[in-house]
């Protein structure tokens, strides 16, 4: 199969398709090539008659207030579901209300912003109080999926101190998950203008005086080129940094160094369906209203309950070196060290007794992922601004990773890198239908 067109956009997920949405709809013709057979790349709702609420085993939250998701809820006639509840941590041998951990990073990070000379985070936080210590590496390695011992204490402050309406102000769920999200964005695509390819992995990506050849193979097996006047590269960093696809001449020295400076972050999450909420019955019903649950030491150091919504349902969640940690357990091994987890946080429960599913997707070793969402590394500071210029007028990137400190690693970012993407387009587009031939 031979195509041409405007734009190629490879990756149909979040930035994917709302890049192709807002070309399309400044009537440009856009191709859109994806890996897997389905759309929304790190975002994968499970919706099955079995489960009392949709599943997400990717992405959860709307982050913070940017426009750009508030936009896409009101497009699908759907709202944001402010997270609820207290945050519960275990230290000294009981659960105990107090602190957010989300405040306590925030407080602890906050001096590193005015750092001359970057360093980790783990190098940062060695001379502080040990609580606040354990708590800010915990949220570190949990909400940046970061290793600390490399994750930038700069780039992680300017994160947490940013914008107030960024990731780390406020925490919502779209009601019916983020599947509603993505069937709008896929329905409002214009079909005489765009074409959507499911299944269809790319292997190349070649950059001439005038046009980008991609080279990728159909669901069939059958060899798809497209030919276009620009290209849009929605990819994760891990995938990036991996040999396919490749980059024909390589990427400028700019962009490789941007790549390398970004790290894929792992985590290991896990949905556990329970025969009922039994954390809402203990000692006196003091969890009813508990959203988070926290303890730094445990193989998942942090779960948390679907408030306001009332279901039996926890997710345990791991990142960082503690999800690395979990690498070499197969998904029933996973489970049974969420359960051990369970049992030091509830005394006297049996959560295995009242397990009845638990659902999960590995997106470390998803080929198309390659981890969940990317982080700064030391000395990084620019990286992801760098990978987000364009190469040659003709190669553009969008993406979490290319968003700014505060919208990184979420779909508010991936969504307003869309809209920063398809502009940048349209003007070279522009430029080059008035350039002489």
């Amino acid at each position: 199969m031979k195509l041409e067109t405007d734009v190629v956009v490879i990756g149909a997920g979040a930035a994917g398709l709302a890049a192709a949405h807002a070309l399309s709809q400044a009537g440009v013709r856009v191709v859109v090539l994806e890996a897997r057979t389905r759309i929304g790349g790190r975002l994968l709702t499970r919706e099955d008659p079995e489960l009392p609420v949709p599943v997400e085993l990717g992405g959860e939250f709307v982050h913070g207030t940017a426009e750009a998701s508030f936009a896409l809820l009101r497009a699908a006639g759907s709202v944001a579901i402010d997270t609820a509840g207290s945050s519960f941590a275990y230290e000294n041998g009981e659960l105990r209300d107090g602190a957010d951990p989300l405040n306590v990073v925030a407080r602890v990070m906050r001096p590193a912003c005015a750092l001359h000379d970057d360093v980790s985070v783990d190098a940062f936080t060695r001379d502080i109080a040990p609580i606040d210590r354990r708590q800010a590496l915990m949220m570190v390695e949990g909400f940046d999926a970061a290793d600390p011992t490399r994750a930038s204490a700069r780039a992680i402050a300017e994160e947490w101190d940013g914008d107030p309406d960024g990731q780390t102000s406020r925490q919502f769920r779209p009601l019916g998950g983020y599947a509603r999200l993505l069937r709008t964005l896929h329905g409002a695509l214009d079909p005489q203008r765009v074409r959507v390819l499911l299944g269809t992995p790319v292997h190349t990506i070649r950059r001439g005086d005038r046009a980008v050849d991609v080279d990728a193979t159909s669901a069939g097996d059958a060899p798809v080129a497209v030919r276009a006047r620009a290209a849009i590269v929605t990819l994760p960093v891990g995938v990036l940094q991996s040999p396919v696809p490749a980059f024909e001449p390589p990427l400028p020295r700019v962009a490789r160094d941007a790549l390398a400076q970004l790290v894929m972050g792992p985590v290991v999450k896990l949905v556990l369906r329970f025969r009922s909420a039994f954390w809402e019955r203990l000692h006196d019903r003091r969890y009813l209203e508990a959203g988070f649950f926290h303890r730094a030491e445990a193989h998942f150091p942090t779960f948390w309950t679907l408030l306001p919504l009332r279901t039996p349902i926890l997710v345990a969640w791991a990142g960082g070196p503690k999800a690395d940690a979990l690498a070499g357990l197969d998904e029933s091994g996973r489970v049974a060290a969420a359960l051990d987890d369970l049992r030091v946080l509830f005394e006297g429960a049996d959560p295995a007794a009242e397990l009845e599913a638990a659902y999960a997707h590995d997106w470390q070793a998803d080929p198309y992922s390659r981890g969940a969402y990317s982080y700064v590394a030391v000395g990084g500071r620019g990286a992801r601004s760098a990978l987000a210029q364009p190469v040659d007028g003709l190669l553009f990137f969008a993406g979490e990773a290319t968003a700014g400190a505060s919208e990184a690693g979420t779909v508010a970012g991936a969504l307003q890198s869309a809209d920063r993407v398809a502009a940048e387009v349209l003007a070279a587009l522009g430029n080059a239908s008035r350039s002489p031939r």
